[in-house]
């Protein structure tokens, strides 16, 4: 069995050459957490060379596509995770995220909206209900935000990720400025930096929205 960071573990069972594709995974995640993605990509091209249909491979190649602006790319090889594991709800999730993106939120709202229907386990569906708040509270075409069903949809996030995710907070904080409700969109924002051992680059990026929420303006995606 072979864990493969994702946003949740993503557990893979085969023999020695699944073991040795999974480890080749995780190093090249770690390398995308690093700002490595040169290295991220040489290290997953590795994976796919040994195993094509790797799933989690051609998942962790989507984020590096994400990386380098190829969204197209990225969107295809979600596509074909899933066609190898249809149960691959981080692809979904990903797939949702990359369209919402390019500007196709019908499609985004929709995936997500169909993953939550699905009654997914607990951290999965805090995802997906974290998703479509971001979406809801961010979205530049008005007829897609509900910042009252996103208040609603992040703070159930928050309480199935039991408040220890930075990036649910952040959503509530965002949730809470498409509202109206800039003070409580600043205290929330503060208490996602405060998270132990926040990653860097979502420490700068929720500061940046801290200092919208101060100027009391909202995120636009």
């Amino acid at each position: 069995m072979t864990a493969v960071h994702g946003s949740v573990p993503i557990i893979v069972s085969g023999g020695a050459g699944r073991r040795a594709a999974g480890n080749l995974c995780n190093k090249a995640d770690n390398q995308l957490q690093d700002g490595d993605v040169a290295g991220a990509k040489r290290t997953v091209d590795a994976a796919l060379h040994s195993d094509p249909k790797f799933w989690p491979a051609l998942y962790v190649r989507a984020k590096i596509f994400i990386r380098q602006g190829q969204y197209q790319l990225a969107i295809a090889d979600c596509n074909e995770a899933l066609r190898q594991y249809p149960g691959f709800v981080e692809a979904s999730l990903l797939r949702a995220s990359i369209n919402a993106h390019l500007g196709k939120y019908a499609e985004a709202l929709k995936e997500v909206n169909y993953l939550i229907s699905m009654h997914s386990r607990r951290v999965t569906l805090g995802r997906a209900l974290r998703h479509r708040a971001w979406l809801q509270a961010t979205c530049p075409d008005p007829a897609f935000r509900n910042g009252q069903q996103a208040v609603k949809d992040a703070k159930a996030a928050c309480s199935i990720l039991e408040w220890k995710d930075e990036n649910t907070i952040d959503t509530l904080a965002a949730a809470y400025a498409e509202t109206g409700d800039f003070d409580s969109a600043v205290r929330y924002a503060a208490q996602a930096l405060a998270v132990k051992e926040i990653a860097p680059v979502n420490s700068k990026r929720i500061q940046q929205h801290l200092t919208l929420f101060q100027q009391h303006r909202p995120i636009r995606l």
